[in-house]
């Protein structure tokens, strides 16, 4: 048996079960993890399959001297006797040199005191089931400072002149009985539905910049978190 025999039927078989021991050295765990979401909500990743390892060994678990007696046509205990030297002979390596590379699974590394752990391969899949799925976007378009400020400059453009033409029509007051707390009134009232136009729109299309508006950075690192 080699490294890279060795690394596939480890592969294959994390694909239906979920610990695979390998005998005197320790034990591979496949974790189902849930969906998730990040970007502060805005994205859902899909589930995936975490593969860890962990330095203790199930002497009870033998699907691996299993899987190859019956896929080499060789008694159990002749295919217990050639993975327990394999993984003997693995685990001398990985004390000495501290790593051991398993193509298509990841790396094996061992500390100054010999603790052990994994690091899987970025594009390891485990999991079958989630085959084609993506992270979901919930965000339509991210909208540039520019496109910000031309969508203000359109709103602020359409709503004040449409505003100050239904004021007019609906209460027309004679130039000469105006009066300046009226005009005041419905100036701030002019500008107190701008305000509120522009801060819903900006709300929609940029919630980042709101968030820093309304919380304070810490405050932001509590929601976030």
């Amino acid at each position: 048996m080699d490294i890279d025999l060795f690394s596939g039927i480890v592969k294959d078989l994390l694909l239906d079960n979920e610990e695979i021991t390998l005998p005197g050295l320790g034990t591979f765990v496949s974790e189902l993890m849930p969906s998730t979401f990040s970007d502060k909500g805005y994205t859902i990743n899909p589930p995936y399959r975490r593969l860890s390892f962990r330095q203790r060994c199930d002497e009870s678990d033998t699907i691996l001297s299993d899987f190859y007696s019956e896929t080499n046509g060789i008694d159990r205990d002749k295919a217990e006797k050639i993975v327990g030297e394999f993984v003997a002979g693995l685990k001398e390596t990985l004390q000495a040199k501290k790593v051991v590379v398993l193509p298509g699974l990841g790396r094996l590394r061992a500390t100054k005191e010999n603790a052990f752990f994994f690091i899987a391969d970025e594009d390891l899949d485990l999991y079958p089931y989630g085959y084609g799925l993506e992270p979901v976007s919930l965000k339509a378009h991210e909208e540039t400072p520019e496109e910000i400020e031309a969508v203000v400059k359109e709103l602020k453009e359409e709503v004040v002149p449409t505003l100050t033409k239904e004021v007019a029509e609906e209460t027309p007051i004679p130039k000469r009985k105006r009066r300046p707390w009226l005009v005041a009134a419905l100036s701030v009232a002019g500008a107190a539905v701008l305000f509120i136009g522009v801060f819903m729109l900006l709300a929609r299309i940029a919630p980042d910049f709101i968030d820093r508006l309304l919380y304070t950075e810490e405050e932001l690192r509590i929601i976030n978190y």
